[in-house]
Formats: C-alpha cells, sequence, structure tokens
C-alpha cells in the first residue's frame, strides 16, 4: 500500500503543479500478504484473464520432495494436460530428479515447453 500511495501522491502533486496531464499506472505492482507462508501475485488475476478471454482454464500443482528432489506427484488441468501428464508419470515411474526434468530442454512451442517451470 505504501508504494502505491507514494505513485499516487506523485501523481497529484504532479497534477497540481503542472499540465494535469498525469495518471497513475498500476501495471505491475506486486503485492503480498505477509502471512506463513507468504502468499504473492502480480499482473493478471484469473477472474480478469477469463473476463477478457485470455485464458479460459489452466493449473498445475507439482509435489517434490525436499532433499531427495524425487517427484511424488503432478496434477494437471488445462488444454493437452492428457499429454503433459506423462512426462511427470515417465519421471515418477523411472525415479528422474525434478531437476532433471527441469533441465530438459522440450520443443517450443508446446504444451510440454511448460514442464520445466512445474517442477
Amino acid at each position: 500500500m505504501t508504494p502505491v500511495a507514494s505513485l499516487e501522491g506523485y501523481v497529484v502533486a504532479a497534477n497540481m503543479l503542472k499540465d494535469n496531464d498525469k495518471t497513475a499506472d498500476y501495471s505491475g505492482i506486486p503485492s503480498v500478504g505477509f502471512t506463513i507462508p507468504p502468499l504473492a501475485s502480480v499482473g493478471l488475476q484469473e477472474r480478469t484473464a477469463n473476463e477478457l478471454g485470455l485464458e479460459k482454464y489452466s493449473g498445475f500443482k507439482t509435489l517434490v520432495e525436499e532433499g531427495s528432489n524425487r517427484i511424488l506427484g503432478a496434477h494437471v488441468l488445462g488444454p493437452h494436460a492428457e499429454e503433459v501428464i506423462n512426462i511427470f508419470a515417465l519421471a515418477i515411474r523411472n525415479e528422474i530428479p525434478a531437476g532433471d526434468v527441469r533441465r530438459m530442454i522440450y520443443a517450443y512451442p508446446t504444451s510440454s515447453s511448460d514442464v520445466s517451470y512445474m517442477v
């Protein structure tokens, strides 16, 4: 809130002293909830993206064991999830560490090219 208030104060002061042509630019301002664990976001919220027709549905959750780096589970929702999940199945069945899955060079642009960001 403080950085946004400072931005808005600058805009008000500039408009009072000059040409009254400044507006606050709220794009790319991060928001953090200092909870345990912390929760943060920046950019469009899912609801806004949906309203603009930019993203109908997608999401993922990957469970990776600390220390061993072993993939314990993966859940994928969205286009081509039925194909992407096979990469996680291969990694789990063959005990491929999450780091190896992350460093894999995937064909781009494909749905599986996002896997490196999911682990």
